[in-house]
């Protein structure tokens, strides 16, 4: 969950690196020394609580909250198809090969956390159903009316295997974002919704606070830098879809991705003894996107012909920028762009 997203990632900044934020694989040999950085298994303490994982193949429905271009849409989907890709459809490493250590995690039957998304439906709240700024609480009121409006693309109310992802667009204010969550997962109420399923929120930065919620894509407010511009002229890295405010969800949206689907109820997989301020298997790794990463650099990622930072690829020949986990068998912070 990323209720330590703010902390963790403004304690990154302090430390930040300027120079060498993306490099090729080609130069593995400067970071020979320092393959392990990336986490260390003696300060973790991740343990299971006995809670169910998403095991079965999850129908996934996003909701469109807001106005969104269509190239916008066409990014995020292309993503969530790219986790269950086939590995003729990208390139190693893919989406699929990341989402590969989530499924790791297993529930005590020991079932495998899915690798099967199908995005099963969209609907677009264009109207703003709930105003122009939303408590955490009206994110679940957001959800029931999905699935109750009279309209032809209203959602199916799917407590089997269904999950739902509320993304808002750059104008909705939403509680706690940016000051102190750039994204964050639960399950419904059955008071609100009517049964409990997991879902999942996030918010498009790109003119709240790009430097938090899209770091490396845009310098952080203090940091003494202009703010990014269209043409990434102001940009720390360039984002490989263009968009600095989608590509810095995309990563939040695969963080949360995993920490519902390891953590749906918010009682399997975590560390610490407050479930209700959980430390997840994406918050142990916040910032780290390649090895050597830690205390504000990225780590060793890849360029394009554009200069874009990327660490994976995806489906149409899509490139993205994702964020590690932690993976329970190397007991680390570890992606499949890793250099060992």
């Amino acid at each position: 969950m990323q209720n330590r997203w703010i902390e963790l990632l403004l304690l990154c900044v302090c430390l930040l690196r300027f120079s060498s934020l993306v490099s090729t694989l080609d130069q593995s040999r400067e970071f020979s020394q320092a393959k392990n950085f990336e986490g260390s298994s003696d300060l973790v303490d991740l343990q299971y609580h006995m809670g169910p994982v998403l095991a079965s193949p999850i129908n996934l429905y996003i909701i469109w909250y807001g106005h969104w271009s269509q190239y916008q849409q066409a990014t995020i989907r292309d993503f969530i198809y790219s986790l269950s890709s086939p590995s003729s459809s990208a390139s190693y490493p893919s989406v699929a090969d990341w989402w590969r250590t989530v499924r790791l995690y297993t529930d005590q039957t020991g079932s495998n956390i899915t690798g099967n998304f199908v995005l099963s439906g969209e609907f677009y709240d264009f109207k703003y159903s709930h105003g122009g700024y939303l408590s955490r609480l009206d994110i679940q009121s957001v959800i029931k009316n999905s699935v109750t409006a009279s309209d032809p693309h209203a959602l199916p109310l799917n407590p089997h295997n269904g999950l739902y992802l509320v993304l808002t667009s750059t104008d909705v204010q939403v509680q706690d974002f940016c000051r102190a969550v750039c994204g964050f997962h639960y399950f419904t109420f059955p008071t609100i919704v009517g049964v409990t399923v997991p879902y999942a929120w996030v918010g498009h930065s790109g003119t709240q606070c790009p430097g938090i919620c899209a770091y490396p894509f845009a310098w952080p407010k203090n940091s003494g830098r202009p703010p990014p511009t269209t043409n990434g002229g102001h940009d720390i890295m360039k984002p490989p879809n263009g968009d600095v405010g989608v590509d810095g969800m995309i990563s939040v949206i695969a963080h949360e991705l995993a920490e519902v689907s390891s953590n749906p109820l918010v009682n399997a997989w975590y560390a610490g003894d407050d479930p209700t301020a959980p430390t997840e298997i994406a918050d142990l790794c916040v910032g780290v996107y390649g090895s050597g990463g830690g205390g504000g650099y990225v780590g060793v990622v890849n360029k394009d012909s554009w200069g874009s930072g990327y660490n994976l690829n995806g489906v149409k020949g899509r490139k993205y920028l994702v964020q590690w986990v932690w993976n329970p068998v190397r007991r680390r912070c570890y992606g499949p762009n890793a250099l060992d």
